[in-house]
């Protein structure tokens, strides 16, 4: 059977699926098609379930929860780390409001989190490819950037400055880790079949952090600007232990987000939320 496994191509979750990649991982009665897409473009093909395994961000989750459950693993979480927002002088927090920042995409957990900080449309948006950011910020053409994936070390090199790292504010306000990004699965899969199908990709995850050095060797193809001391620092940060299973306190960020979301009119109301 075949399963499509949809995921960003960053270092990260390139890192999760090396065992699934390299044929080192068993995938059982399955046909695994990695197929490689950002994270917004992820977010917005979720909504149209088209694939049966995809990445997507935690904000994302209640519009698509119809078709999709989470999977117990697979998840990135920013333990007092997250999401950059730089510019090229130094600022405050306070001076974001009423400035133009671009953002990686209007379904991503970077975005939803921002919105907390800072209130509902007290920032202009403005969407551009994650990869972008940097140059947009230090050209001018935006105030200030909102940084996801490698952006999150890299940003010196255009000479930027950090303003918030939103990880910590959460951290700071909850006492949780942020949770950023997970796995979700086609409900119409079925219970048994999605069991196999997370076991496996448990499997996968543990194999690269099992023989790290090798997956991280493979993961550097993904990773744009990094070398390989950084690529190593960009896997631990979201590939470790909360990957293999968010865990109570996992679970319990996950719900946190996205109640204060719901309850600030930024995303739908969700119920109990389902993990595989």
């Amino acid at each position: 059977m075949r399963i499509r496994l949809a995921h960003s191509p960053d270092p990260d979750d390139a890192f999760m699926f090396y065992g699934l990649a390299c044929g080192a991982v068993p995938a059982g009665p399955y046909e695994f098609e990695h197929v490689l897409s950002d994270i917004q473009t992820l977010n917005e093909c979720a909504l149209r379930g088209e694939y049966e395994v995809t990445a997507i961000s935690i904000c994302a989750y209640p519009r698509v929860c119809g078709q999709y459950a989470l999977t117990a693993c697979g998840a990135s979480l920013g333990d007092n780390y997250g999401p950059l927002v730089v510019s090229r002088e130094q600022r405050s927090v306070e001076d974001l409001r009423g400035r133009t920042i671009a953002v990686p995409g209007l379904m991503t957990t970077a975005y939803l989190t921002l919105q907390l900080l800072l209130g509902r449309a007290a920032f202009e948006p403005r969407v551009v490819m994650f990869d972008r950011i940097p140059d947009e910020v230090a050209q001018g053409r935006v105030d200030a950037g909102l940084l996801i994936h490698e952006g999150q070390l890299t940003y010196g090199q255009y000479g930027l400055q950090r303003v918030v790292d939103l990880g910590q504010w959460w951290h700071r306000r909850t006492g949780l880790p942020l949770p950023l990004g997970g796995n979700a699965i086609r409900r119409d899969l079925g219970p048994e079949r999605s069991r196999e199908i997370v076991d496996i990709i448990r499997a996968s995850i543990r194999y690269g952090l099992d023989r790290r050095e090798e997956a991280v060797r493979y993961a550097l193809r993904f990773g744009r600007g990094l070398d390989e001391r950084l690529a190593d620092r960009f896997v631990g940060m979201y590939v470790n232990e909360w990957t293999l299973d968010y865990g109570p306190r996992g679970r319990e960020a996950v719900e946190r987000l996205l109640s204060e979301g719901a309850a600030a009119g930024l995303v739908p109301h969700v119920g109990p939320i389902d993990f595989v």
